[in-house]
């Protein structure tokens, strides 16, 4: 059976090709896999195509800098893991293949969904090389209920059944909204993580919360998954599982800032789903997300 291909109209932000990937520290994956189950939006597999094409928008100097963390790390973009949507075996074994033999030569890799199910499979890739690896997961879901099986909805749960992440030095922000099993919250705080709501996170403040999350984590490698759901659908309406209540662009960007400092030896910014866009809006938000992340590991360079 042939694989399905999904060709990026471009590199994000026009960086080269992965087979240019002498001196690179970072480079782009494109993960273009949903699991296919859900009833009514399905299109996570076209996110990776899409956000290259708004990265397009995208200036590489921020503002407050004068870094160019694409020149500083020398990122490259090593196209599309050859994933076959809906198929979990075949698809998780090229997810896990592609962050691999990217991370097996010191370079971070940071991908592009692709549902929240691609985390598992980056996880395995990064515990080899990574042992005492902890997670960040920014998300309006856990993603680990109490469920069996793999899907979008169990990644986190499946990580630590398989020891794949130290649960209890890591982090899940921004969950709310409604659940389709009782006891979510209550099951990822058992499998050990350390879990802040929307309503936490806003009572008590970005600033607060993340820099709790910091001192705690402390040196520890650090996978960061950052699912485009965690923003409001107002402004972010094209993701998997819209959720209200969600962070605003200032309030999502300023909590991606807020991980400055952290080992970054992986990040993955998933859940855009094209058919459900307005205007790219979302994509061009995980656009700046993935450029934001960019960021947070060239400053680690250059300290």
């Amino acid at each position: 059976m042939s694989t399905t291909s999904f060709v990026p109209t471009s590199s994000f932000m026009g960086v080269p090709r992965g087979s240019e990937r002498s001196g690179a520290k970072a480079a782009i994956i494109g993960l273009p896999f949903d699991c296919g189950a859900h009833p009514y939006r399905i299109g996570a597999r076209l996110g990776p195509s899409s956000i290259r094409e708004q990265s397009l928008l995208l200036r590489p100097f921020d503002i407050r800098s004068d870094l160019d963390p694409l020149a500083a790390l020398g990122v490259v973009d090593m196209g599309d893991a050859p994933v076959r949507p809906g198929e979990i075996e075949p698809s998780f074994a090229a997810i896990e293949k592609a962050i691999g033999d990217v991370a097996e030569h010191g370079v971070v890799p940071v991908s592009l969904g692709g549902d929240g199910a691609i985390a598992l499979p980056e996880m395995r890739a990064l515990h080899r090389f990574h042992p005492d690896l902890v997670t960040v997961h920014i998300d309006a879901h856990t993603d680990a209920y109490p469920i069996p099986g793999y899907n979008t909805a169990t990644a986190f749960a499946r990580a630590v059944e398989e020891r794949l992440v130290d649960a209890a030095h890591s982090f899940q922000i921004g969950m709310r909204g409604s659940v389709m099993v009782p006891g979510v919250l209550a099951h990822a705080r058992e499998l050990g993580y350390n879990v802040m709501t929307m309503d936490e996170l806003l009572s008590r403040g970005i600033a607060e919360v993340f820099a709790k999350m910091r001192n705690k984590v402390g040196e520890r490698p650090v996978y960061l998954s950052y699912d485009m759901d965690f923003f409001d659908p107002s402004i972010a309406p094209g993701v998997c599982t819209p959720t209200w209540g969600g962070a605003s662009a200032r309030e999502g960007l300023a909590a991606l800032e807020a991980c400055g400092g952290l080992n970054l030896v992986g990040v993955n910014v998933n859940t855009v789903s094209p058919p459900h866009d307005v205007g790219g809006m979302s994509a061009l938000l995980a656009a700046t997300v993935t450029l934001g992340s960019l960021n947070l590991i060239a400053r680690n360079h250059q300290a």
